[in-house]
């Protein structure tokens, strides 16, 4: 096919919907398998949207004790004495505290007790006491901080902090393993712990013994992303095929003295591994991601959260903070190195990560993230988002479809995803969605631009002869109007021709025949064009146009009948301007009909037109060649007079069976735009009635009419009629006559 062809075939339509099918193709490739590239900069938005939330009141039941600069200024260098920690944890219990979480594990026994103060101390004892007396000092617990620290642990609601190395280091010692006090049952109840997805570990690096007194204790490992960003906190972690709770889970098992939790995973699995849905803490379920990672749904920025420096609550300051609060004793020092990155900062206390979790956990919001949800939101986003935007990119100007591209984009996008799912404390990627609706941007804009000047060059070239100026400006403005695939369509037909044109060509040369026939040719176009109509071909002499296509137009009828009556007058004016020139006068024969047919663009692969073919083409065809049997310069359809409703004095002419066809058509003279004068309507009642008469076979009341008619306004349409009635006069039609004339020629 040739290249107009062919480009009209690709449109930003096209263009825009083979991105949607593409793009959908692709997201359904990915699976459960998000690319990192994605996520990452789904975390970047996630990010921007926490920022765009600020922060947001916390329940005021966590309250941070914080080994601040302050507090090591005060006392000294980290680690403390364990006695100090010790009167630490029991100033805290005093004060009301609900439970107390340790953001520290204490893995090495305390150097600074007495006991470890070798030399003088052993010497002074083995000369100045007894043996026994000896024995006795050196275990008591006063001359050992450790054991100090964990007396204090045992008689309070503390919950000790330890943490797992999830790499294989060598290091691991069988004997070293967590003892949380916690039951954990598991639904189904026929899985098995080692079919859960759920992160694990090779060796936990816990409390000494003598500090190990608590009653249950937790880890406080969090996995930030590839960014370094923490997003989520794990609230269990595998280790030899045992669930092991965080701190965080621990610290509100015990405080609201539950004795159990039950795992909740799907039936179904993956690679032989199950997925985790959620945990139930009591009568709260706890939505998490399928490895058992709560996404955190932070307050604000550092510091949100309030915080009461160790070194005052040593000091006997601000313990009214204590009382039913459930306290996380942590570092912010900076030398500490418990400093995390959050969407909020890059500089943010570790203890805090763990307070935001149990602040949404008491307030059962954190954030929850759906597959499902997000996969629904993707395809309606790519589909009905992709195509509204092709659409308005397609069909509109390029500045409404550039602002409706971008409306798309803040609304739907990043105002609807904040707005109803990020403040409802859902979370759905929508990088890939929003990357889709740039590419149908960038493409079909691109494409628009490159190809405009080429599309008003096709439109330009292929109708710039055939219709006026201001419907190609139309076409051009509004390619969208213009269909050049067959369609069907309701339209007027119009047929053009010159009668006796090959007796004029034999009195002209061919120049002065050129000449001729540029000069008929290009006064008839511009009626038509001037007109609303469309010239599709000139065929010799002989002129085809159409009303209604390519453009639109709900008035065809009319404009092709008015046409054709403004065709007689000039031509009535180059008769005379020939007539001085001494060129033989012509006639020509018009024929109009209105109907269905098909329109667009037909031919072979190396040529073809923009045309219509059907039936009522043939119709109108053969209508201007019976103008020639009844002396007439314009005969329409009955379909093309329905069409004109009464807007046009039209005279009946005869009911015909034209050539190939079996089912007759009544056919009609337009005279005059409007009804015309009362003598017109008089002369085309009474003929109308004549008619009437001639198809009732009363010959001889119908004969009397016509020469009446004949009389007062002579035309070659009644001399016919007179004609074929002197004839049936003399010789009876058979006895199935019906009135119908039947043409013969074309």
């Amino acid at each position: 096919m040739n290249r107009p062809f062919s480009f009209f075939t690709i449109t930003p339509f096209k263009i825009g919907c083979l991105v949607i099918l593409c793009s959908s193709l692709l997201y359904f490739s990915f699976g459960d398998h998000k690319p990192h590239l994605l996520q990452r900069f789904d975390n970047q938005i996630y990010d921007a949207m926490f920022r765009w939330r600020g922060t947001t009141p916390t329940t005021k039941s966590v309250v941070i004790v914080d080994i601040d600069e302050k507090s090591l200024s005060a006392i000294g260098q980290w680690p403390w004495p364990r006695d100090t920690v010790a009167q630490l944890l029991r100033t805290i219990a005093d004060n009301g505290a609900k439970v107390i979480g340790l953001d520290i594990v204490f893995a090495e026994e305390d150097n600074t007790s007495p006991k470890h103060i070798g030399g003088s101390f052993e010497k002074f004892l083995a000369e100045n006491l007894p043996d026994e007396a000896t024995a006795r000092l050196k275990t008591d617990k006063r001359f050992d901080h450790d054991l100090i620290m964990g007396e204090v642990v045992s008689q309070t609601p503390t919950v000790l902090g330890y943490v797992f190395q999830t790499v294989n280091d060598g290091l691991k010692n069988e004997s070293d393993k967590p003892f949380p006090s916690i039951n954990i049952d598991i639904k189904p109840s026929e899985l098995g712990f080692d079919e859960l997805t759920m992160p694990t570990a090779y060796r936990a690096i816990v409390n000494v013994p003598d500090i190990a007194m608590a009653e249950t204790e937790g880890f406080f490992n969090v996995f930030p992303d590839p960014a370094g960003t923490v997003r989520k906190v794990p609230l269990l972690i595998m280790l030899d095929g045992v669930p092991y709770p965080s701190l965080v889970l621990e610290m509100l098992r015990t405080a609201q003295n539950i004795p159990q939790i039950t795992i909740h995973a799907s039936h179904q699995s993956d690679k032989n591994y199950h997925s985790i849905l959620g945990i139930s803490l009591g009568n709260q379920f706890i939505h998490t991601d399928s490895t058992g990672q709560v996404t955190v749904n932070y307050r604000g920025p550092g510091f949100t959260f309030p915080y009461v420096s160790a070194s005052d609550l040593l000091q006997g300051k601000h313990m009214e903070q204590l009382k039913d609060a459930y306290v996380l004793v942590g570092t912010s020092a900076a030398g500490l190195l418990d400093l995390r990155a959050t969407p909020f900062s890059n500089v943010y206390p570790g203890a805090e990560v763990h307070a935001s979790v149990i602040d949404n956990l008491l307030n059962n919001d954190p954030f929850e993230h759906d597959i499902f949800t997000e996969i629904g939101l993707t395809y309606t986003v790519i589909i009905v988002g992709g195509l509204s935007l092709t659409a308005l990119l397609s069909y509109s100007s390029p500045l409404i479809g550039g602002f409706g591209g971008m409306t798309l984009i803040v609304l739907c996008l990043f105002y609807g995803n904040y707005q109803q799912l990020f403040l409802n404390h859902q979370l759905a990627g929508i990088t890939y969605p929003l990357a889709t609706i740039f590419t149908i941007f960038l493409f079909v804009t691109l494409f628009n631009y490159f190809f405009k000047d080429r599309e008003k060059r096709f439109v330009q070239g292929a109708f710039g002869h055939y219709v006026s100026p201001d419907v190609v400006k139309e076409l051009i403005t509004s390619p969208e109007k213009l269909s050049l695939a067959g369609h069907e369509k309701v339209i007027t037909i119009f047929f053009n021709d010159i009668r006796g044109f090959t007796s004029i060509s034999e009195r002209m040369d061919s120049k002065q025949l050129g000449l001729f026939m540029n000069e008929y040719l290009t006064a008839m176009s511009s009626v038509i064009m001037e007109n609303k109509g469309t010239v599709d071909k000139f065929i010799g002499d002989a002129i085809m146009a159409l009303w209604g296509a390519p453009l639109d137009d709900d008035d065809h009828a009319a404009n092709a009948v008015r046409a054709s009556l403004q065709m007689m007058q000039t031509l009535h004016k180059m008769r005379a301007v020939w007539a001085e020139q001494g060129l033989p006068p012509i006639d020509i024969g018009i024929g109009l009909n209105t109907g269905m047919v098909s329109v667009g663009n037909f031919g072979s692969n190396q040529r073809f037109d923009y045309t219509v073919i059907g039936d009522n083409v043939n119709l109108a065809s053969r209508l201007e060649g019976l103008n020639k049997i009844y002396g007439t310069n314009i005969l329409i359809s009955e379909s093309t007079l329905k069409a004109l409703k009464g807007r046009f004095a039209c005279r009946f002419v005869d009911l015909v069976r034209v050539k190939g066809k079996t089912k007759p058509v009544s056919i009609y003279e337009p005279i005059m735009e409007g009804q015309g004068p009362a003598s017109l309507q008089k002369d085309l009642e009474e003929f109308q009635h004549a008619m009437d008469l001639y198809r009732e076979k009363a010959f001889d009341q119908s004969l009397l009419i016509i020469k009446q008619l004949q009389m007062n306004n002579p035309t070659a349409l009644y001399k016919l009629y007179i004609e074929r009635i002197n004839h049936f006069r003399h010789n009876s039609p058979p006895a199935a006559w019906d009135g119908v004339y039947t043409a013969t020629s074309k």
